[in-house]
């Protein structure tokens, strides 16, 4: 059994569509959530409906600590509101390095940021913001690559 303990986690967001910005370190919470549109194909005769998967409508959750210094969370986020961004993720990362394989793959795509909460929380709080991203188009899921 491959059970494992989860707090290694990596996510990468590119601004300019090369470079890609490392927030693995601001991340408390990670969530793919791969969901397809459902078509009916059931025929004539058939005692139970038939799906097929359709296009991806999938998002990715995050709970970010926010930090505003350069190439950290405000900044990187507040550069992208609006656009799509080229993202990367990995189950499992260890000091900023992931291999790459088929029990640890790299999940890349494009994402939405459609939005951000960059003031929430009450006196005392730490800083933070839980987003959803849409994806654009299709999660590609490899277990070759780089991180």
């Amino acid at each position: 059994m491959a059970i494992f303990y989860q707090n290694n986690a990596g996510f990468k967001i590119s601004t300019d569509g090369t470079t890609y910005v490392d927030l693995s370190d601001h991340v408390t919470s990670l969530t793919i959530n791969r969901q397809f549109d459902e078509l009916d194909v059931t025929a004539m005769g058939q005692t139970g409906h038939t799906f097929i998967a359709a296009l991806e409508s999938s998002t990715i959750s995050i709970d970010f600590l926010n930090d505003t210094a350069t190439t950290s969370v405000m900044q990187t986020l507040n550069t992208l509101v609006g656009t799509n961004a080229k993202f990367k993720i990995v189950q499992t990362q260890a000091s900023g390095s992931a291999t790459i394989s088929a029990t640890n793959p790299l999940y890349s795509g494009l994402v939405l940021v459609n939005k951000l909460t960059p003031v929430a929380g009450k006196v005392g709080d730490v800083a933070v913001q839980s987003l959803t991203f849409t994806v654009s188009g299709a999660i590609t899921v490899a277990s070759t690559g780089t991180w």
